[in-house]
């Protein structure tokens, strides 16, 4: 069993660790320099890529695939180094989100075009990190460590730029070329990140970590202690829910990562509260609103269900009008299409034909023996002509024979 877990799950946790490692650092600067959506678009950029590629024939994996990423994503970095100026009016964060947009759109554009379309955006939505090969994870492995040696070498200009643009700006640094520099090398992780672990996974790697370690410290080394123990947790426990509850593995470590960056949040809050039975108060408060709110949505779901459902069933009793002007053929196919037991009984009940209600007691019976035996021997005790009480005998004898 052991073993069996670490072949299937293995190959998966490491290369989430080398995501936490090189992401958690990228995801700081993001935060810093308040683009937020620039590593989902660059990655939405990358996808665009790939979903061009395999326009062409060129499936996901492979090296054109790769090659047609890595330059869509290249793309998306020298737009976005273009997009910061030193007086803007409107903020980078508009035409970053833009831009993404416009990629969004394209892709789809372009894959409703491609062959088996919506199984490839589903895969490029949530990756496939339960499959990817231990020489994708050397790879990646080795493309993440240099991009982080260049960041370390070039730390103090990419840190100035993230923290201080104006001073930036003020020594007479070439803050766009600096920005190209950066966002080509982030489109070079997003490229690698995206065919396996998908652009949601790659989203929540670069924001989660880098969001919660902020709010914990403002010392740079104690945010990436912070981020990749966050990281290396959320992923060893996502990982090990996805097999017990057998879930796609890249969503539920979103959804982990989620409900973690959430309690650290209301820790912090009360943690940093002056009046700490106050805030323990709106925490408890806000858990109540918001679990009154998810029962309100259960509630307005069940009775909007309901209702429909009871809309269908009354579809169901004009049908059962209908079914006297059909041979017996036509209703034993009629019945043979209809699998719910509780519109069965509702044709069965509004019937006057005893005759169709036997056809209708046989197909119940074959989805639940006990109901539908129940129906036949109701109609050969009660019924006033011989003829019906030896057809039903018969439908209960064939039911027997050939349950």
């Amino acid at each position: 069993m052991t073993r069996d877990l670490w072949e299937i799950l293995g190959p998966a946790f490491f290369e989430l660790m080398i995501l936490v490692g090189i992401h958690s650092y990228l995801g700081i600067h993001v935060i810093k320099r308040k683009v937020i959506f620039v590593d989902l678009a660059l990655a939405q950029f990358a996808a665009l890529g790939t979903t061009v590629g395999f326009l062409f024939g060129i499936l996901p994996g492979t090296p054109g695939a790769y090659w047609f990423s890595l330059g869509f994503a290249i793309l998306g970095a020298a737009v976005f180094s273009l997009s910061r100026f030193k007086n803007e009016k409107i903020p980078q964060e508009a035409v970053i989100g833009l831009t993404y947009a416009l990629a969004s759109a394209v892709a789809i554009l372009v894959i409703d075009k491609a062959p088996h379309g919506a199984e490839h955006i589903k895969e490029l939505l949530t990756g496939s990190i339960l499959w990817v090969k231990w020489s994708t994870i050397g790879k990646a492995a080795a493309v993440y460590s240099l991009v982080g040696i260049f960041h370390f070498l070039l730390r103090d200009k990419f840190l100035l730029i993230s923290s201080n643009p104006e001073k930036a700006y003020a020594t007479g640094m070439s803050v766009r070329l600096w920005d190209f520099l950066f966002y080509m090398s982030f489109a070079v992780v997003i490229t690698h990140s995206v065919g396996t672990a998908g652009v949601l996974l790659v989203f929540v790697f670069l924001v989660a970590p880098a969001v919660t370690s902020i709010m914990i410290t403002d010392i740079l080394w104690k945010q990436l202690a912070i981020g990749w123990s966050m990281g290396v947790l959320v992923s060893i426990i996502g990982l090990w829910f996805s097999y017990i509850f057998d879930l796609p593995s890249g969503p539920t470590v979103v959804a982990f990562y989620g409900f973690v960056l959430l309690l650290v949040a209301l820790t912090l809050h009360v943690l940093r509260s002056a009046q700490k039975s106050k805030a323990v108060g709106q925490v408890v408060a806000g858990t109540l609103a918001f679990t009154l709110v998810g029962l309100g949505f259960y509630a307005m779901g069940h009775t909007f269900g309901n209702l429909h459902h009871e809309a269908h069933a009354a579809s169901k009793v004009v049908d059962a009008n209908q079914l006297a002007n059909m041979d017996d053929d036509a209703i034993r196919s009629y019945l043979a299409g209809i699998d719910d037991l509780e519109l069965l009984d509702v044709l069965y009940h509004k019937q006057q034909d005893d005759h169709i209600r036997i056809l209708i007691a046989t197909r119940l019976a074959q989805l639940d023996s006990h109901i539908g035996l129940e129906k036949l021997q109701g109609i050969m005790k009660n019924s006033s002509f011989p003829f019906i009480r030896e057809e039903a005998r018969e439908a209960l004898e064939q039911l027997r024979i050939n349950p």
